[in-house]
């Protein structure tokens, strides 16, 4: 018996896997009422690419001249988190999950880190920290709908989201100009 399989120890890799495939599952489930599904299918559409993000990140561009090299710049972190994610997408090549029927076609076969969670993380906390309060709630709902859509195990929008959070926290400090608060 494996130290992690023991009472009291870490969980074993595959209890971690069936419980991303339940969560999935259950989550997956919600997409079967209508308005969740056009919901679900309007985020997957608006966040393809990173495009809902960097659409945003333009706005404030243009519309906050005051402060359009910071609205840019967290664009560009923005746009950094996507291109990191698809980058390691290549690198792990997990695959889709193939236990529930998606919502959605995917741009891609592989699944780790969910792409749309990372620009949605990096757009909350970049864009969050100059004032556009309603990215947060909105990122929120991206994430949660890669799960509903059934394209993504929790663990992939987890990480795509830590990895975008992470991105714009590191490039704080640039897109201020390189001022501290």
């Amino acid at each position: 018996m494996d130290e992690l399989d023991e009472p009291g120890g870490l969980p074993a890799l595959g209890d971690l896997s069936d419980l991303d495939h339940r969560l999935l599952s259950a989550l997956r489930a919600r997409g079967a009422s209508p308005g969740v599904a056009r919901a679900t299918r309007a985020l997957s559409r608006a966040g393809e690419h990173g495009a809902l993000w960097i659409a945003a990140g333009a706005v404030g561009a243009a519309v906050d001249g005051p402060r359009r090299t910071a609205w840019l710049r967290a664009t560009a972190l923005t746009a950094g988190a996507h291109l990191a994610s698809m980058g390691l997408k290549r690198i792990v090549r997990r695959p889709r999950p193939a236990h529930v029927e998606p919502l959605v076609r995917t741009a891609g076969r592989h699944s780790f880190p969910s792409s749309h969670a990372a620009s949605a993380a990096a757009a909350a906390v970049a864009y969050g920290a100059l004032g556009a309060y309603a990215v947060p709630p909105l990122a929120a709902a991206m994430c949660l709908s890669r799960l509903v859509a059934g394209v993504h195990y929790p663990s992939d929008v987890a990480a795509g989201a830590a990895l975008g959070a992470l991105t714009a926290r590191l490039g704080a400090r640039w897109t201020k100009g390189g001022r501290r608060d």
